[in-house]
């Protein structure tokens, strides 16, 4: 999942279908059984303890719909912790919103370890998927054992994530035997961008059963999630009345069992963003307004003030 910057923002990037919700997502959906139960909720629920995979899998059970967010260091994770969001994913979207690539590919294994290792110590209740980065995973189920036992041993992260339908299904059936949590990752992959010529709206026509397939195979090799990326709304909705485990739409529409952002994007920090991203505050302009006050106070002679001072 990547940061979506001004490279991003075309129309293909967020167009698609806007399809109302199907009957097989709506059954999900209204499968619960009577009022929410407060010690339950995934959203706000009690801090006493980590959320879990299978509290995923009940939150879907029962109906409930969950937030998800990115975080590469303790302060924001610890913000986000606070706020009760259940899931953070450190996501190799760092390498354009904390190292200032263009994509998400040049980024590494060491790089992204520290980060990890950062929201772990930030949070007490998120779960903490870590990204597995392009190259680090692809070769052989070997090199993503490898890996995946990296972040879960060096960072104290709960869980992976990695990018690929039936091309990875051994790589996922290995890290699950091993005891990882896996979450995949469909759609756009933007690790595939080079193949794929472009961000732009996957599944549409043919490829949307190829998708569907490839949703069921990653349900079998055991991954407990599956991210959602750019693809139409109708056909997440099809995958995740289909699927017993979570889908989690980014620009897949209504209909998935959770929605996640790259934060940034979400706080408004990033110039420009895909269709699909709604800018819930302008934290880009209170920074510069914050930093227009702290300059002025100084070219002034206002600050440091004596209760800011020594004696």
């Amino acid at each position: 999942m990547r940061a979506f910057t001004e490279a991003s923002s075309g129309p293909e990037a967020g167009s698609g279908p806007e399809a109302g919700s199907s009957p097989a997502a709506t059954s999900v959906r209204t499968a619960a059984q009577g009022p929410p139960d407060p010690a339950a909720a995934l959203y706000g629920g009690p801090a006493g303890r980590r959320v879990t995979v299978r509290d995923l899998a009940a939150a879907k059970a029962r109906g409930e719909k969950w937030p998800m967010l990115t975080a590469y260091d303790a302060l924001i994770a610890r913000v986000f912790d606070d706020a009760g969001i259940p899931v953070l994913l450190v996501g190799d979207s760092a390498a354009m919103v904390v190292y200032g690539h263009d994509t998400t590919i040049p980024v590494t294994v060491d790089e992204l370890i520290p980060l990890t290792a950062a929201v772990v110590r930030g949070t007490r209740r998120a779960l903490v998927v870590a990204d597995l980065p392009f190259g680090s995973y692809q070769t052989s189920p070997e090199a993503a054992l490898s890996t995946a036992i990296r972040f879960l041993k060096e960072t104290g992260a709960h869980a992976v994530k990695l990018e690929g339908g039936h091309r990875v299904l051994r790589q996922v059936e290995e890290l699950v035997a091993a005891g990882i949590p896996v979450m995949a990752h469909l759609g756009l992959t933007p690790q595939s961008v080079n193949a794929f010529g472009g961000y732009r709206v996957q599944g549409r026509g043919e490829e949307g059963e190829r998708l569907l397939q490839d949703a069921k195979s990653m349900e079998a090799a055991g991954a407990f999630a599956v991210v959602l990326e750019c693809v139409p709304s109708e056909l997440a909705a099809r995958v995740t009345g289909t699927v017993s485990i979570p889908t989690i739409g980014i620009g897949a529409g209504p209909d998935c069992d959770a929605q996640v952002l790259v934060w940034q994007d979400m706080a408004g920090l990033t110039p420009r963003t895909a269709k699909f991203v709604k800018k819930y505050a302008d934290v880009a302009g209170v920074l510069g307004q914050a930093a227009q006050s702290f300059a002025r106070d100084v070219v002034g002679g206002q600050f440091p003030a004596p209760e800011h001072s020594y004696r």
